[in-house]
């Protein structure tokens, strides 16, 4: 019996602990996602006490994903090469220790500084964490644990502008990162007793060091240049510059995967159409989802007036919508398959988003982004469930941080093509700018939902049996 096959027999029968390892990666998930947008209201706080330019406070949010993007496939792939326990235990255990330096940061450098540090814990902590639930549960189960992952992801987000509120208005922002450090102390010693003891699941190989320098390289570029494409033009020198750099490191990337023994990624895996489909759609589902926030939370705050407790508060809707969309999401993979899934979550994205744009108010901005989150949260399951029901078990690292790279390209892609076309009202007092922002999410959910007809496979996943094809 090969180490998989024990692998797979002692997961599925059902070591007991499985579910509350769930429990604990999730908490973990969790904190990573809530550090992308707990310190959206926090920021102006923040800047005040620090005396940090506008232009500084945007790398306040830009370094932690920067970091976090840039080094997820290398963390992947660290998670295959090394075993999956290794890298979730010290990714936690840097994200934690870079959360109370960050908290104690008296200014910019030291700010900086503490985020690039959390995006560097971040980055093998997550693809980790997804590659050990993916390998654990199968079949039915893996829907459910999916869903309960997704659930976390899309609520973290809004959860984090609710927390973001309260701390800020409460004990200060610089409880947004303390939070963190009790949080992960104890997750940190209870994953330490819970995760089993894993071999590396890839073939004995080192690591392909220009490889993950070259990947890393070329997704901090593109993810750089999509994070200032909103201030500097998307046709501007300097844009089209840097997407251009960003191409030819991910050229040269895929020439060096071709001739080294030991590449960093399967090139082949993105060849095929169930990991192309579920990039594509957790590309598209973040992208909705960071800026549904994003537009909420100026609205709220700029055009409002509102202050940040009280934004933080009416984001509580959204987050429950999210939770209930990815738990709808996962209980019907199964039965109606990835593609009915996919659609129709993408559609009542569509019509939330629509309904902010038709009906610009407090209450109707809420309403519209809770229903459009709702939908998001079931099309981040079909993202997952699609993406890694067909990969093996030494292939499920490196294609988890391929998601969550995405995820990652997809929250910059949002908020640097909303900021555009939102800046006349995120500047001003008109609501034009959020009306056409709103307008053109609605239009792409309403696209990305066509197209996913076409490449979503319509397969469902076999109740009870871990799924192999390719």
């Amino acid at each position: 019996m090969s180490e998989r096959t024990v692998g797979e027999v002692g997961a599925v029968a059902a070591d007991p602990r499985r579910w509350r390892m769930l429990a604990l990666l999730g908490v973990a998930q969790f904190m990573l996602i809530l550090d992308v947008t707990v310190i959206a209201i926090a920021l102006p706080h923040i800047g005040a006490d620090l005396g940090l330019t506008r232009d500084t406070l945007t790398w306040v949010v830009s370094a932690y994903t920067l970091m976090f993007g840039g080094l997820m496939l290398l963390g992947g792939r660290l998670a295959d090469l090394l075993g999956a326990r290794r890298v979730v235990l010290t990714g936690l255990l840097l994200f934690t220790a870079a959360s109370l330096l960050t908290g104690i940061a008296g200014n910019a450098s030291a700010m900086i500084g503490g985020r690039v540090a959390q995006g560097i814990g971040a980055a093998p902590l997550s693809p980790a964490a997804l590659s050990m639930v993916t390998k654990t549960f199968h079949g039915s189960e893996r829907n459910k644990a999916l869903g309960i992952w997704s659930a976390l992801g899309g609520g973290g987000s809004a959860i984090g502008v609710l927390l973001g509120g309260l701390l800020t208005a409460g004990p200060g922002w610089q409880w947004v990162f303390y939070i963190n450090v009790p949080i992960g102390i104890l997750v940190f010693i209870a994953l330490n007793r819970t995760l089993p003891a894993d071999l590396p699941t890839g073939p004995r190989a080192r690591l392909d060091v220009p490889g993950a320098l070259l990947v890393t390289a070329g997704t901090g570029t593109a993810i750089y240049a999509l994070i200032n494409a909103g201030d500097r033009g998307w046709l501007s020198g300097k844009t089209l510059g840097t997407l251009g750099l960003a191409i030819l490191l991910y050229a040269v990337f895929a020439a060096v995967q071709r001739t080294v023994k030991s590449p960093l990624m399967d090139l082949r895996i993105l060849a095929r159409r169930p990991v192309a489909s579920g990039t594509f759609l957790i590309l598209v589902a973040t992208a909705l989802m960071i800026a549904s926030f994003f537009l909420g939370s100026f609205y709220l705050q700029h055009h409002e007036g509102y202050g940040a407790l009280r934004t933080g508060l009416l984001f509580l809707p959204v987050a429950v919508a999210t939770i209930i969309g990815a738990q709808l999401g996962g209980h019907l993979i199964g039965t109606a398959g990835a593609r009915a899934v996919a659609v129709s979550g993408l559609l009542i994205t569509a019509a939330g988003t629509a309904i902010a744009a038709l009906w610009t108010s407090p209450v109707m901005v809420v309403v519209g982004i809770s229903v459009g989150t709702a939908g998001i949260g079931a099309a981040f399951v079909a993202s997952s469930t699609t993406a890694l029901a067909q990969i093996d078990h030494h292939e499920a690292g490196t294609a988890s941080g391929l998601l969550s790279t995405f995820h990652e390209f997809g929250a910059a892609l949002g908020v640097a093509t909303v900021s555009s076309i939102a800046a006349p009202s995120i500047a001003g007092t008109s609501t034009t700018g959020f009306t056409h922002a709103f307008t053109a999410a609605t239009l792409t959910a309403t696209a990305a939902a066509l197209l996913a007809i076409l490449i979503v496979p319509a397969i469902k996943p076999p109740p009870g049996s871990p799924t192999h094809a390719h």
